[in-house]
Order: structure tokens, then C-alpha cells, then sequence
């Protein structure tokens, strides 16, 4: 069976990208496409792990942006200074 260019790079780029052999790539492809291959599973769920920041009480996270862009603008004009 020859492949036709676009097919075969795509088909390399999923044995990089998945680690499989070119055989198993080539066959899942077609039993995805030939509806031969039952339900694909299902992927984990995503969870997100909540950690703590280390902010004291009383820091409005939300407003953390206006403070760099102050930061920033205080940094701006002491270069500016000199």
C-alpha cells in the first residue's frame, strides 16, 4: 500500500506525537474511520488541585494586575529620571 504524501506525514507526526509504531497509527486510524473500533475511551477527567498562595487577608487577588501596571509605570519614570 502506498500513501499518499499528506497521509504519511500525517501519520509520522502521530508516532512522535503519541509514541506508537506507524502500525498501530495507521490501524486505529482505520478502525476510526472504518467505525470498527467501538466507542474511543474516555479521557480522565480534568480536576483542578486548589492550592493556597500564601496571601495574607485583606489582598484583593482581582486587583493584583493594577498593581503591577503601577509598578511598572513607577519603573518607567525613574529611567526616565536619570
Amino acid at each position: 500500500m502506498t500513501l499518499e504524501p499528506d497521509i504519511a506525514e500525517g501519520v509520522s507526526r502521530e508516532v512522535r506525537r503519541t509514541g506508537l509504531t506507524m502500525k498501530e497509527v495507521v490501524n486505529q486510524a482505520l478502525r476510526t474511520g472504518l467505525g470498527i473500533g467501538g466507542k474511543p475511551p474516555r479521557p480522565r477527567p480534568f480536576r483542578v488541585e486548589p492550592h493556597s498562595f500564601g496571601f495574607r487577608p485583606g489582598i484583593d487577588l482581582d486587583r493584583l494586575n493594577q498593581l503591577v501596571d503601577e509598578l511598572e509605570v513607577s519603573e518607567l519614570a525613574r529611567k526616565s529620571d536619570r
